[in-house]
This record gives C-alpha cells, sequence and structure tokens, in this order.
C-alpha cells in the first residue's frame, strides 16, 4: 500500500531527526572548585583504522563533545597520525581540547604517552618508554596495568611512571582485574586515571578522569597530570585521587559519575524510539507484507 509506505516512511524519518536533536552535544557550565577549574577527560579512546573501533578521528572529537569532555587523548597503537588529526579536527571545530598520544603497546606492557610530538619506539623496555615520553615533556600512563603486565613495570619503570588507570571497563567485567588494578596503583604514588579504553563498544567518557587545573591549556593540563591532580570515580561512587580533591568535590556534592548504558534523553529521545518502532510496524503489518499476498 502507497499510504502505508509513505506513513512509514514518515515515522522513520521523524525518528531520525528527532534523534539526531537528540544527540546533539549539551553544553555544561564550568565546574570550579577551591580556584581550580575542572576539566573532565577520557585520555584513551581509539580510532579506525588499524585499532579495531567504528569511529573516525573526527567522529570521536564530536562523540567526545557529545558526552561532555572538555579533555580526550584520540591515540593510535604505536602512532600519532590519528591523534595529530583528531587534534586538527577539534581545533577548527572549536571542540574538546585534544591531546596528542599514542598507546605503546608491546606484548610485555601497554603505555599511554601524552603531549607527544614524535612517536615513542615500542621495542624498547617499559622504563625506557616512559624515559622517552619524559624526553618530550609528556605524561606517561600505565594503561589497564593488570597481572599480566606487571612483570614488566619493575622497580626502574615505577621510579618514574606518572600515573595508571584505575578506572578501566576491564573492572566491570572482571572482579579480579578491578582488584589488580587498584593494586598497581596502590604500588606508588600514581595520578589516578579513569578511561573508557574506546573501540567501538560503549562510549567516550564512560570512565572518565576529573582533572583540577590552574590554567585550561596543554601545558596547564599534563601539569595537572603530573601533580597528581585528579579525582575518578567508579560507577558505584568510589574515589580514587588525590584525598584533598576528593573531599571538596564530594563537599560541593559529588562530580558526575556517567551512566555508560544512558541513552538518548528527554522527549525528543522518548519520540525518536517511538517514532522508529510505530513506522518498523507500520512497514511490517500494512506496507511489505501486503506486496506478498496474492
Amino acid at each position: 500500500m502507497i499510504l502505508a509506505r509513505w506513513i512509514s516512511g514518515a515515522l522513520l524519518a521523524a525518528a531520525i531527526a528527532a534523534g539526531t536533536l537528540a544527540q546533539r552535544p549539551v553544553n555544561h557550565p564550568p565546574i570550579s572548585l577551591g580556584g581550580y577549574q575542572v576539566l573532565a577527560a577520557d585520555f584513551h579512546v581509539h580510532v579506525f583504522p588499524m585499532n579495531w573501533t567504528t569511529l573516525a578521528p573526527w567522529d570521536a572529537v564530536l562523540e567526545a563533545q557529545r558526552h561532555g569532555l572538555d579533555v580526550a587523548a584520540v591515540i593510535g597503537h604505536n602512532h600519532l597520525w590519528f591523534s595529530q588529526a583528531a587534534r586538527w579536527f577539534s581545533q577548527k571545530l572549536g571542540g574538546p581540547e585534544i591531546l596528542p598520544g599514542e598507546e605503546i603497546v608491546t606484548p610485555t606492557y601497554h603505555l599511554i604517552g601524552l603531549g607527544l610530538q614524535t612517536s615513542v619506539g615500542w621495542r624498547q623496555t617499559a622504563a625506557e618508554a616512559v624515559d622517552a615520553v619524559h624526553q618530550q615533556g609528556g605524561v606517561a600512563i600505565a594503561a589497564h596495568p593488570e597481572m599480566p603486565y606487571w612483570r614488566a613495570w619493575d622497580a626502574a619503570a615505577m621510579r618514574d611512571l606518572d600515573a595508571a588507570e584505575v578506572v578501566h571497563p576491564d573492572a566491570y567485567r572482571s572482579a579480579e582485574k578491578y582488584a589488580q588494578l587498584r593494586q598497581f596503583y596502590d604500588r606508588k604514588p600514581l595520578t589516578a586515571i579513569g578511561s573508557s579504553d574506546f573501540h567501538g563498544n560503549g562510549q567516550p567518557g564512560s570512565s572518565r578522569t576529573y582533572v583540577f587545573v590552574r590554567e585550561n591549556t596543554q601545558p596547564g593540563i599534563l601539569q595537572a597530570l603530573r601533580e597528581r591532580h585528579t579525582v575518578v570515580y567508579d560507577r558505584a561512587g568510589r574515589a580514587y585521587g588525590d584525598p584533598e580533591l576528593i573531599r571538596l568535590a564530594a563537599e560541593d556534592g559529588h562530580l558526575p559519575v556517567p551512566d555508560p548504558n544512558s541513552t538518548p534523553a528527554g522527549l525528543l529521545g522518548k519520540c525518536s524510539r517511538i517514532a522508529g518502532l510505530l513506522g518498523l510496524l507500520v512497514a511490517l503489518f500494512f506496507g511489505l507484507s501486503r506486496d506478498r499476498l496474492p
């Protein structure tokens, strides 16, 4: 039936339009606590190709903006190309601050280097890689440092390591892995990092780091990371990071903990889902199915 097809098409078009509008970036007011500006950051977002994910560098920037991130590290495995592309795009867009960096991936450890100008070679020890990051003025973060990687993180590597991911998607897949992340984080005073390790599932910022900066610039962010001026929450509200900053956040009423299973909110989101479902039902029962009748 022609009428049914028109109705189905109109409903599906309305669903797409409403869903697109519902997913627009929401401007959130700046957060200030104790003389610091608090930035929401995700330092572990991957893009395609070469990283088993679904977003191009420019799409990752838009997703980071849509999920309320002020800072992101759009990183590749052992290269800086896509990080640089994402940074250029975000600067043109006026989007989040994109820190140039990469995930240095080896068989024995993974290390995120932020604030890099050139790629760091992966055929070296963890201690040597940390030193190479620091030679460029960067910050070195142990990526998902679970037990299989501990042997690489010997005394020499731990001595100059800046930070470690203590909240990571693996923490929600396995209580054992979460315990290992916490145990590594407790080995020495480290900057607490929460990251999504986005590879196409979930969303950027599903686990995030709140960075307390004096200056909202790349140097200011890197300096705050060196000074361990971060707060990270898991989904249960457990906090990691600088005790004084955790106290400030608690007195202010707690910083937002993102819901990784969130869907488009508000009236537009509901309209999108309802219109999409009705459009499919109309097409199925009153349109397409009628064409098959004798």
